[in-house]
């Protein structure tokens, strides 16, 4: 029987070229030399949709590298990443947008290939002395790419930021952020997306909003439909199938813990060390917005697609297309930074994956990932 080494390159990369997960793609290489001598970016279809991975958050004894875990087949990578080492990440098609620890500098990071592009520090935003969170690495609480840095220069990188939570773009060439203007009465923005062109937020208070970057008003906003009031949790947006929805996440319960794996103190348990609290949330509800009409419509069936919602940019995957991704199922990750900075331990806990249809709540990740400046997020893995 013949080697399956010595098979021809030019048949090796016909084969690896009709890969389509990145999890086999990899794999593929782990073969042989000669296997991995075809598995670069070049025999890679990059214009495939990907699902998301998790990147878990950084471990004490090696701070230069991050794991990540794949849904598909329980794969952990760890990568070499020091750029990203002691920061606060956030992501956006594929690209980690960092905030520094200490000085709070702000980079576009490709984990993958290394890659990184030097954003205008956080102090070049509007009225920043007024607007400054505690400390300065959350000061950006999301960030939203128009397109791909690896395949254009014509993007725009849109940032919720500060106290008061403002939408601020910024665009290759730019020296400082540029802040979008409010609609009046309009509140602190919880969520951000780019859909057909425009970038539309949702507030807190269930607000949609639509900027277009590009216009000659490029820091102009309008309202373009409402949703009710999110009391106790936070608002999602994101565009499936051509449509734009609204993605109500409702906690945080503050309740005592079960068992020893939720026992994270909070900074106030001092006095009372027998007192030990934990957030989770509770459910999730769905609104489709139309926006020609205006109108919100809340739905339980989001068809064959999951969401995926977090500190990443919001997103939509089509489930059949990805082994062990569910249908009409919301995979989130902890992303309440005003719950888990109050623990010593930081977020991570309040992770898992959401049923729609029967409002169960089951975990996607077995393990323990703690951390107060990066917990666990959503990257979807590209090479370039």
């Amino acid at each position: 029987m013949s080697d399956w080494s010595d098979l021809q390159q030019d048949l090796l990369v016909l084969i690896v070229k009709r890969i389509n997960l990145i999890e086999d793609f990899l794999n593929f290489g782990t073969v042989c030399k000669s296997w991995c001598a075809v598995v670069t970016k070049e025999n890679f279809n990059s214009n495939l949709r990907r699902v998301p991975w998790l990147m878990l958050a950084e471990e004490e004894d090696d701070k230069t590298c991050r794991k990540f875990f794949s849904l598909y087949n329980g794969m952990i990578l760890k990568k070499r990443i020091p750029k990203a080492s002691g920061k606060r990440c956030m992501e956006s098609l594929g690209w980690l947008i960092t905030v520094g620890k200490d000085e709070g500098e702000i980079s576009l990071l490709h984990p993958f290939s290394g890659v990184q592009i030097q954003l205008p520090h956080q102090i070049t935003t509007d009225h920043y002395e007024f607007n400054q969170t505690p400390v300065p690495w959350t000061f950006v609480q999301k960030a939203v790419l128009s397109a791909n840095p690896s395949h254009t220069s014509d993007y725009v990188l849109m940032i919720i930021e500060g106290h008061y939570q403002f939408l601020s773009f910024w665009r290759p060439g730019d020296f400082l952020w540029t802040r979008v203007r409010k609609p009046v009465f309009f509140p602190h923005t919880s969520d951000v997306v780019y859909f057909n062109g425009h970038f539309y937020a949702v507030s807190y208070s269930g607000c949609v909003q639509v900027c277009d970057v590009v216009d000659s008003e490029p820091t102009k906003s309008l309202t373009v439909a409402q949703l009710p009031s999110c009391v106790d949790g936070k608002y999602y947006i994101l565009e499936s199938l051509g449509s734009l929805f609204v993605v109500s996440q409702n906690g945080v319960d503050i309740r005592y813990v079960k068992d020893d794996r939720e026992r994270v103190p909070t900074d106030e348990d001092e006095e009372e060390e027998e007192k030990m609290y934990m957030y989770k949330t509770r459910n999730f509800l769905v609104f489709q917005i139309d926006l020609d009409a205006c109108k919100t419509t809340p739905t339980r069936d989001l068809g064959d697609q999951a969401f995926f919602l977090g500190a990443n940019a919001s997103l939509s995957v089509q489930a059949s297309q990805f082994p062990g991704i569910k249908l009409n199922h919301i995979y989130f990750t902890d992303n309440c930074l005003g719950a888990y900075l109050h623990f010593e331990e930081g977020g991570g806990l309040d992770m898992g994956v959401f049923n729609l249809a029967d409002g169960s709540i089951q975990p996607h990740y077995d393990g323990v990932s703690l951390s107060r400046v990066c917990p666990p997020i959503w990257v979807t893995p590209t090479l370039c």
